[in-house]
C-alpha cells in the first residue's frame, strides 16, 4: 500500500535535458532547425502507416508539436529526444519515453525513423540506450510499447530488444495495437 498524494507530487526531471550517445548516434533535444525533419516524420505516409495519430499539415503544426513536447519535457510528463548521426546534425527519427504510470515505474517507448534509415539497426541502437536510461536513470520497472499488430518490423525491432507480447492487454486507444513490455535485465 501506498500514499497517492505522494506520487502526485513527485515528477520526473528531465533537466537539464539529457543527450545521449551510442556508436553512431546522438540523441538530442529538438531545435527549430528540426521543423522540416519533424513534419515529415508526421506527414509522410509509409512512417505513418500504423501510427493513428492526427496528420502533420504544415511547418506550424510542425512547431506546434515542438512545443507540445518541450512543455512535456519541463513539466516531467515526457522526454523525447531527435536521433541523428554522429556525423551529421540533421535529424533522421525521433525516440520517446512517455505515459509514465501514476507511480512513475512504468513508461511507454515509442519512435519513428526516416524511411532511408531503416534496415540499418539505427532504431534498435537507439532503443538500447534509451531503454537503459529508463531503467538506470529514471528506475522504470517496466517499459512498454504499442505497435499495430500488423506491424511486423516494429514488432521484429522489439523482440530482438528483449520486449514481449503481453497476451491478453490491448490499447484502450486503438484496437489495432498489441502491447510489449520489457524489464530492467535480471528481474
Amino acid at each position: 500500500m501506498y500514499d497517492r498524494e505522494i506520487f502526485k507530487t513527485k515528477k520526473m526531471n528531465f533537466i537539464p535535458f539529457p543527450t545521449l550517445t551510442t556508436d553512431r548516434l546522438i540523441l538530442r533535444k529538438a531545435t527549430k532547425a528540426d521543423g522540416n525533419e519533424i513534419l515529415f516524420l508526421r506527414s509522410d505516409q509509409s512512417v505513418n502507416k500504423y501510427i493513428n495519430r492526427p496528420p502533420t499539415n504544415s511547418l506550424k503544426d510542425a512547431e506546434d508539436f515542438m512545443e507540445k513536447i518541450e512543455n512535456g519535457i519541463q513539466k516531467g510528463q515526457n522526454i523525447n529526444w531527435n536521433i541523428t548521426l554522429k556525423n551529421d546534425p540533421k535529424m533522421i527519427g525521433s525516440i520517446c519515453l512517455w505515459n509514465f504510470s501514476e507511480d512513475q515505474k512504468i513508461g511507454e517507448v515509442g519512435y519513428d525513423l526516416h524511411p532511408q534509415f531503416h534496415g540499418k539497426g539505427i532504431m534498435s541502437e537507439a532503443l538500447k540506450c534509451v531503454v537503459n536510461f529508463g531503467f538506470q536513470e529514471l528506475d522504470l520497472e517496466k517499459i512498454e510499447a504499442f505497435t499495430h499488430r500488423k506491424n511486423e518490423a516494429s514488432k521484429r525491432l522489439l523482440e530482438n530488444n528483449n520486449f514481449t507480447l503481453v497476451t491478453g492487454k490491448g490499447d484502450d486507444d486503438n484496437e489495432f495495437n498489441v502491447v510489449f513490455e520489457t524489464f530492467p535485465s535480471g528481474s
